[in-house]
């Protein structure tokens, strides 16, 4: 039996889409403004629901929201979020829709400021990662999401609490949550393999 699925995590061996996003995405680094964007508004969507669900409507996501361009989304008004309430490809919640239209024009004010989304974010990477030997010992939410989480609220951004933050942090690789007997541990590329962050430069 591959060593690597026999490491997957209980959420990641639910279904082959859980198993290949585990796989090929989850931890790998993402720097790029839209990028970010894209994983912060799935998560904001993924707000008491599972992942699968969120990550099984995904190509519906990006086609209702422009490839999650940040430009394209703060552009949609009123006329957008009733016609995407009634689009059964996605989740028709219309506080998580208008949150994601919001947020895309709290991203542009950003970059009003000389920043911009995925700057912000990866300004968060703590000095060391966690060294977890079995699950248990993730945490949900740890002290550096609940600053990103206020910091990001303080900017105009919503449904961002600081669990959603932390699952946030582990699927761009802003930390590392692999299991230290994990054959996915490390591959971000961001923590050397003592746990403790490589050079800023590298990222």
């Amino acid at each position: 039996m591959n060593s690597t699925v026999t490491q997957l995590p209980s959420w990641a061996s639910s279904s082959p889409l859980m198993e290949n996003y585990y796989l090929t995405e989850w931890g790998v680094p993402v720097t790029d403004e839209t990028g970010v964007f894209e994983r912060v508004s799935l998560e904001v969507f993924q707000c008491g629901l599972s992942w699968s669900t969120i990550l099984a409507r995904r190509e519906a996501f990006r086609e209702v929201f422009h490839s999650f361009e940040v430009d394209r989304v703060a552009a949609m008004g009123e006329s957008d979020v009733e016609r995407l309430m009634g689009d059964r490809r996605i989740i028709r919640n219309r506080r998580k829709i208008e949150a994601t239209i919001g947020n895309a024009r709290a991203a542009q004010v950003l970059r009003e400021e000389g920043s911009d989304l995925a700057t912000l974010i990866w300004s968060y990477v703590p000095e060391e990662t966690y060294a977890p030997q079995v699950q248990e010992e993730i945490p949900s939410r740890d002290e550096t999401s609940t600053r990103m989480s206020k910091d990001l609220k303080a900017r105009g951004f919503s449904f961002v609490g600081p669990t959603t933050c932390f699952a946030l942090m582990e699927a761009i690789g802003v930390v590392d949550t692999h299991l230290v007997t994990s054959p996915r541990r490390g591959s971000s590329g961001v923590f050397g393999s003592d746990g403790r962050r490589a050079d800023a430069a590298t990222l």
